[in-house]
């Protein structure tokens, strides 16, 4: 067997060696400090790398030289390669990066010897003219440096390939640092965050706030998280959803209005939840489910095209299609050919009490009624949503805010947006009907005080919004991470989400 101890650093080796590199460091900037200005506070840059390399990336090394002014840029050093007489650094500021040319006959003896003692991390200002290496590089040739911030951590060497991604999502800002790839996502997040305003204003929606510290915890049936206020004397829920203010809103003669914001729900932790997380829900008066549908098909495919340059859009080893028309799956019909039944056989509640005898679902965990069919769904339909795909007929039982089917009362007028196995959206034609609606919060009620944790509470005011009158409405909300996560080809919510929960770590000094 061969003995790596001498090419492997063990973790403690490691950890002793960016100590010893953090005292160095904190070494010259105590240098710095007894010189003067540690931390300099007046440099302006007047260029970025982006504008360079888009204004000079063409030209051949001539052009360059003729055409280039003297530019001042700010950024973090990447790299430093010194090679005596002369030092090529690598300069990243937030727009992306260009290679720095250091020797003392351009920049002086002083500013020559600052330039081959940075450190990677460092964060400096640079000035000077452009010309291109015998290599071809696009380069900034220094007559002026200046070091603006003393990094005392090192830079990670092998960032990439850290097999640890809770270190990542931990330490954020050094991912973003040194990973390009996920800079860009969070470019695309805030593209999508932006074009998903833009949409729904366009389409006439007005944007709205409405409280993150609620009363009551309702518009979804999640466990919320509970805190106190002390002034009134009163808990409060970090809300679940915003749906019934936005919905009063519209009572109020708001017909169209949106909200895009965080929610809070006191859940598990996995690829596909974080307990905060950002949704968008809006609502339209004189509107239904299908109205959405269509507007939820026209979004995505703008968004694809907007974000990826594509209505087709690679995810993992598949490649999604977000075209219009999109698939539909009615869920009695979806079920009846998992188990191998007519629809109607599907719909019988002892044949569904066998199927999810025989698939394994907790007894204690099984939606009421007919409620049963979306368990047998979840566990047997749902891993066939790859495509994008609205799911349709959902029971009452789990919709206590969607609208009766008026052909089929035992089903509501509701869809789900499922994505690679995921839901994306979900939508409905809201209930208006006061007297339906004191009903189901009263039927939610029951299972609350029976042990359903996620069952919503009565909601008096809401109903008496209802009492006034709310117009033929429906609304939708749509999970803003998950979709990220569908544009940017990430396996997990974490990725997309700036700094996830985890557990705690401690103090780290």
């Amino acid at each position: 067997m061969s003995d790596n101890s001498t090419s492997v650093e063990t973790d403690a080796q490691l950890a002793a060696r960016e100590s010893e590199q953090v005292r160095v460091r904190r070494a010259k900037l105590a240098e710095l400090r007894q010189d003067g200005v540690a931390f300099p506070n007046d440099f302006k840059p007047d260029a970025s790398c982006e504008r360079l390399l888009s204004e000079f990336g063409s030209l051949t090394g001539e052009e360059v030289e003729e055409r280039s002014l003297l530019y001042s840029i700010g950024g973090r050093i990447m790299a430093v390669r010194d090679f005596g007489k002369t030092t090529f650094l690598k300069l990243q500021d937030g727009s992306g990066s260009i290679q720095l040319f250091a020797n003392a006959g351009q920049l002086g003896d002083e500013g020559f010897k600052l330039a081959k003692r940075l450190d990677a991390g460092d964060i400096v200002g640079a000035t000077g003219r452009l010309f291109r290496t015998r290599t071809g590089e696009l380069t900034l040739r220094l007559d002026g440096l200046r070091l603006l911030v003393k990094s005392l951590r090192p830079l990670p060497e092998k960032w990439h390939g850290l097999v640890d991604k809770e270190a990542r999502y931990r330490q954020r800002y050094l991912d973003l640092v040194v990973n390009e790839d996920v800079r860009r996502t969070f470019r695309r997040r805030a593209a999508v965050v932006a074009g998903v305003r833009r949409l729904l204003s366009d389409e006439g929606y007005l944007e709205v706030e409405t409280p993150l510290l609620q009363p009551i915890a309702g518009g979804a049936t999640a466990k919320p998280f509970v805190t106190h206020h002390n002034a009134l004397s009163m808990d409060l829920f970090m809300r679940v959803a915003p749906e019934l203010y936005l919905k009063r809103l519209v009572v109020g003669g708001f017909e169209r209005v949106f909200e895009m914001g965080r929610m809070f729900r006191n859940e598990g932790i996995s690829l596909q939840h974080n307990p905060e997380f950002t949704m968008c829900e809006f609502y339209q008066a004189w509107a239904t489910c299908e109205d959405l549908i269509g507007l939820t098909e026209r979004m995505l495919a703008t968004l694809a095209r907007e974000v990826t340059g594509s209505e087709q859009v690679a995810y993992g080893d598949i490649v999604l299609d977000f075209s219009a028309p999109m698939r539909r799956v009615e869920m009695a019909e979806a079920v009846a050919a998992k188990l191998g039944v007519t629809r109607d056989e599907a719909l019988d509640l002892s044949v569904l009490v066998a199927a999810a005898d025989r698939l394994g679902i907790d007894s204690k965990k099984r939606q009421p009624g007919l409620g049963l069919l979306a368990d047998v769904f979840e566990s047997t339909c749902e891993q066939d949503l790859v495509q994008p795909t609205f799911v349709t007929g959902f029971p009452i039982e789990i919709s206590p805010l969607a609208r009766r089917n008026d052909a089929d009362p035992r089903f509501v007028d509701r869809f789900e947006l499922y994505v690679a196995k995921r839901e994306i959206a979900n939508g409905f034609s809201e209930l208006n009907d006061p007297e339906d609606q004191h009903e189901r919060f009263l039927e939610q009620l029951r299972r609350r005080e029976a042990g359903d944790e996620e069952a919503n509470d009565l909601d008096e005011d809401y109903v008496r919004a209802l009492e006034v009158g709310l117009p033929p409405t429906a609304g939708e909300g749509i999970g803003i991470d998950r979709l990220v996560m569908l544009l940017t080809d990430s396996a997990s919510i974490r990725d997309v989400i700036l700094f996830p929960h985890l557990r705690h770590e401690g103090r780290v000094r």
